[in-house]
C-alpha cells in the first residue's frame, strides 16, 4: 500500500508549483550560497528536490548538482524546468532511506520537508538523516528545514493551516496534533494536475531543537546550529523561536 506522500505527489508537479510555500527560492539560494562561502567547486546534494526549484536556481549559479527524489512525476517535472532552463541537473529517483552515496557530497540540502518528517516512524525519518550523513565527506555540511515542535505548544496548528489554506492550493482538514508523539495528524484536500479531487490521510513529524541537536551528535556532526525558517529570507540572525512553524539547521560534520 502506497503511503499517503507517495500518493500526494504522484500527479502534483504543476498544482504543487503554484503552492505559496515553494515561492521562496531566490533568497533561500542566497543563504545556502553564503554557507559554503559561494566556493563553485562544491558538490551539492538535493534530497527531496520535488521539482528541482533549489537545484534549478543553484545550476543556474554554477554549481555542480544531484536531485534526489522518491517520485517519478516530480522529477519529470524537474527535468522539463531544468531544459528550459539551460541547466544541466543530474535528477536521480532514490527513497531517501536508502540513498546509493558514500562521501560523494560536500554539502546536502533537503528544505521544505524533503523527505524528513514527512516518514510514518521515527525510525524511518533516523534512516534519512544517516543517508544523507553518509553520502556526505568527512567535511561534508548538511542545511535541512523541519516542523518546529515548540510551535504546537504554543499555537493551534489547526489554526495555522486554516490560514494558509486561505491562500488556494491544497486544504488541510480535521487536524489533531498528537503530544505523545508530536505528530499531527491531517486530511488534506488537493486538486492533481489533471483536475482530480483527491483526500488523503496525512500525518507528519514535529522536532523539538534538543531531538535534532541529539540526533546529529548521534550521526558525529560536530557543528549544530538551529534558526527560524523564514520562507525564502533564511537567516543566522533569526533565533529559533515559539513563533516559527519550521526551524532551520545547519550542521557540519
Amino acid at each position: 500500500m502506497k503511503q499517503w506522500y507517495e500518493s500526494l505527489f504522484e500527479n502534483y508537479a504543476h498544482k504543487y508549483d503554484e503552492e505559496c510555500y515553494v515561492h521562496g527560492t531566490i533568497g533561500e539560494c542566497d543563504f545556502i550560497e553564503q554557507e559554503f562561502g559561494r566556493d563553485k567547486s562544491t558538490k551539492i546534494i538535493d534530497i527531496g528536490c520535488g521539482t528541482g526549484r533549489h537545484s534549478i536556481e543553484l545550476a543556474k549559479r554554477g554549481y555542480q548538482i544531484a536531485g534526489i527524489d522518491l517520485s517519478e512525476s516530480q522529477l519529470k517535472r524537474a527535468r522539463e524546468k531544468a531544459k528550459e532552463a539551460g541547466v544541466t541537473i543530474d535528477f536521480q529517483k532514490h527513497d531517501a532511506r536508502a540513498l546509493p552515496f558514500e562521501g560523494e557530497f560536500d554539502l546536502a540540502i533537503m528544505l521544505c520537508e524533503g523527505g524528513f518528517s514527512l516518514m510514518e516512524t521515527d525510525e524511518m525519518n533516523f534512516e534519512i538523516l544517516k543517508n544523507v550523513t553518509k553520502s556526505l565527506n568527512n567535511k561534508g555540511k548538511f542545511v535541512f528545514t523541519t516542523l518546529n515542535g515548540l510551535f504546537p505548544l504554543f499555537h493551534s496548528v489547526k489554526e495555522f493551516y486554516e490560514s494558509a489554506s486561505k491562500k488556494g492550493g491544497s486544504t488541510c482538514k480535521s487536524i489533531s496534533f498528537d503530544l505523545m508523539t508530536f505528530r499531527d495528524h491531517n486530511t488534506v484536500e488537493f486538486e492533481d494536475d489533471n483536475g482530480n479531487k483527491k483526500v488523503l490521510e496525512c500525518n507528519e513529524r514535529y522536532y523539538v531543537p534538543s531531538e535534532i541537536t541529539w540526533l546529529l551528535k548521534s550521526l558525529g556532526y560536530k557543528k549544530i546550529d538551529i534558526f527560524g525558517a523564514k520562507l525564502g529570507a533564511y537567516s543566522r540572525n533569526d533565533k529559533l523561536s515559539t513563533e516559527d512553524f519550521e526551524m532551520l539547521v545547519v550542521s557540519q560534520k
